[in-house]
């Protein structure tokens, strides 16, 4: 897993009511990050669709809302022994 910041636009998601997360998101910004796969074209939104559409409101007047936190669950790449913190094979 991966955390880091991807703009909006790059995150498929299906539109909800975003509630009451609309004026915590507009106060706080987003706490928790979103969880998406990584697809060949982006990412698709597996946790976080009320979220990411109070993040597409909050944008039409600020632009800082179109940057997302987002943990990416299907990238392992930094997964290696040394990720672990053990670099050598004790059996």
């Amino acid at each position: 897993m991966i955390n880091k910041t991807v703009n909006l636009n790059e995150i498929q998601y299906e539109t909800k009511d975003p509630g009451k997360l609309l004026n915590s998101i507009a106060a706080r910004g987003i706490a928790i990050p979103v969880q998406v796969d990584a697809v060949e074209d982006g990412y698709v939104c597996v946790d976080g669709h009320r979220r990411l559409s109070a993040c597409a409101i909050l944008a039409e007047q600020d632009e800082r809302f179109l940057r997302v936190p987002v943990m990416i669950l299907n990238d392992y790449t930094k997964a290696g022994s040394a990720f672990w913190g053990n670099t050598q094979n004790h059996h």
